[in-house]
């Protein structure tokens, strides 16, 4: 029987000691942002300096402090991704107004220049725009030039690498890589610089529970560990939340870890995790569906492709995809407080 293990540990992303040196191949994850004021008190006890600095309205000060805090969360990033193994970080630019001053917080540009200062590759980065945004397009000053502004719609996924890329030797190696391949057609929508995705509902109400879970859509995970890892590789996301980045590892045969330092997620987390093969099934199901309706529209157009699929039997544009297959969740097992199992269809 084929299976995946996920391991959640409760505690600061600061300090990963429980995770070893170069032992994750794929990072995807979603920081607290800075100057988003609903995270003002978390970065405030993490370093309280942050609290003054915001008191006293030295927004730069601020700014730079509550970085300084993410920066140990990188460094550690780096220690324990493996030499060629990725790192997706997912990050908005903030626009406030702190004492008179209005202006924008380049979050996206701090990162860049801390992780490349680490060592870290930066490989070109994805903006994706969040479709559910209805914001209001007369900010600032209505119709009147020069003092209106334009309004933040998308954030950024910041990729980077650490050294060169990787290397695939042995004929096992080279056989998962192919099996862990994505269709031909998604490719072309993926590798681009501009996705528009489906924003995510962040508001939580139940107690207990900080009221925004900060949480990026299940497509935008999924399409990441895709493009950027392969079966039974290991994901880590340092900021896991209400574990978006675990159940898209869970759905794509990869392992994961997933550190949150708020403990009072675990139930939603638990109940999440308890429906993900539901879930992962149907959205998989759509993902072969959609599939072969391209392909059908693609021989319509420019007649029947040389290659099919050995797993599924349809057909598929390159030689590449011969091995994709996507098995079926069986069933996801706890096996204990924070650490589950999923097994799948031979």
């Amino acid at each position: 029987m084929l299976e995946t293990n996920h391991r959640i540990y409760f505690q600061n992303a600061q300090d990963m000691s429980t995770i070893g040196d170069e032992t994750v191949d794929l990072i995807l994850t979603s920081p607290m942002y800075p100057l988003v004021q609903i995270w003002d008190d978390v970065f405030s006890e993490l370093n309280a300096e942050i609290g003054v600095a915001l008191k006293k309205e030295d927004g730069n000060l601020a700014f730079e402090l509550m970085h300084l805090e993410l920066d140990k969360v990188w460094n550690e990033a780096f220690r324990v991704l493996k030499t060629n193994g990725i790192a997706c970080i997912n990050i908005g630019d903030t626009t406030r107004s702190i004492g008179k001053d209005f202006k924008l917080y380049a979050s996206h540009a701090r990162i860049i220049s801390h992780c490349c200062q680490l060592g870290f590759q930066c490989l070109p980065l994805i903006i994706w725009t969040k479709l559910t945004n209805a914001p209001n397009k007369f900010m600032g000053s209505g119709m009147l030039p020069p003092g209106g502004y334009v309004t933040l719609e998308h954030e950024y996924i910041l990729v980077f690498r650490k050294g060169g890329k990787r290397e695939f030797k042995t004929e096992k190696e080279k056989q998962r890589r192919f099996d862990s391949s994505y269709f031909w057609e998604e490719r072309n929508k993926w590798f681009s610089d501009v996705w528009d995705l489906k924003g995510v509902h962040q508001s939580l109400k139940q107690n207990n529970i900080r009221e925004r879970s900060a949480a990026f859509p299940f497509e935008l995970a999924y399409r990441l560990i895709s493009m950027y890892s392969l079966k039974y590789d290991t994901v880590l996301d340092p900021f896991l939340g209400t574990g978006t980045t675990m159940l898209a590892a869970m759905a794509l045969e990869r392992n994961s870890v997933g550190i949150e330092i708020a403990t009072n997620f675990n139930e939603i987390i638990d109940s999440r995790i308890k429906d993900i093969v539901t879930h992962a099934n149907e959205y998989n199901q759509i993902r072969l569906k959609e599939h072969k309706e391209f392909m059908k529209e693609y021989s319509d157009k420019h007649g029947e492709t040389k290659y099919s699929n050995e797993f599924y039997g349809f057909p598929v544009k390159t030689k590449q995809e011969v091995s994709f297959k996507l098995r079926e969740l069986q069933d996801v097992k706890k096996l204990d407080e924070g650490l589950y199992s999923v097994s799948y269809i031979e």
